[in-house]
């Protein structure tokens, strides 16, 4: 399990993008109702189902994976997060409970803000609650177009359009080959995050061939941008 939660300080808080220009008096209190916890690779941080603390959610460090089970007992891959990301909306403001399992991919550092010293933060800066606003309606724009593109979409289109979003989300690496995705992403992985069985991501990693190369370890590779959205347009004639 990870480390006991360790309060945090000031200067850590001020890292986190959404908390980067508040006054120095609010950060102080937010700090002191601030906790941050560690987790190791593999390791759950909470799963689908599970009573929620009332507290804001902040991956500090690391990446994490929120996956859901389907009654059929389908696993897919909801998305992963990098540092910074805000997740687990529900604690903070719904029934409690958690909407998906999240685990941690990488060793990650969770922080949780308690949701009254949240809401007193509020009072004092308005803009706070704004920007916490603006992060919860990309997310629902990004649930929605991830579930018109898995009902309308055809399989090749859904990935490429994956593999655009994970390079322009993750950022990329260049190397000789073009754009090195930094985001490692196994097959099995992008097979859950778009709606398609493993065997087919392989083969559809074959047909995206040269403008995509994908090696061992999940190391993807985009040589040509442009050639992708050239299939996607003739995939979706």
């Amino acid at each position: 399990m990870g480390a006991l939660a360790a309060q945090i300080d000031v200067a850590q808080l001020q890292k986190i993008l959404l908390f980067a220009d508040l006054d120095m008096e609010l950060l102080q209190r937010l700090a002191e109702y601030s906790r941050a916890k560690s987790y190791l690779t593999d390791e759950i941080v909470f799963h689908e189902g599970d009573a929620l603390p009332a507290c804001l959610h902040v991956l500090m460090s690391g990446r994490l994976r929120m996956t859901k089970i389907a009654a059929s007992g389908k696993e897919t891959i909801l998305r992963v997060l990098p540092a910074g990301e805000v997740f687990a909306a529900p604690a903070l403001f719904g029934h409690g409970q958690a909407p998906a399992t999240v685990a941690a991919i990488a060793p990650a550092t969770v922080l949780t803000l308690d949701r009254q010293a949240l809401l007193d933060g509020f009072a004092q800066t308005p803009e706070l609650a704004l920007h916490l606003l603006a992060v919860f309606n990309q997310r629902l724009q990004q649930l929605h177009q991830r579930v018109h593109g898995l009902v309308s979409e055809r399989a090749i289109v859904r990935l490429v359009n994956y593999l655009e979003s994970m390079a322009d989300y993750g950022g990329t690496d260049l190397v000789n080959e073009g754009e090195q995705l930094r985001s490692r992403l196994t097959y099995y992985q992008i097979a859950r995050s778009i709606g398609i069985t493993y065997e087919e991501c392989v083969r559809l990693f074959k047909q995206l061939k040269p403008a995509v190369t994908y090696r061992r370890g999940g190391l993807i590779t985009v040589s040509d941008r442009s050639q992708l959205r050239a299939i996607t347009a003739m995939s979706s004639d």
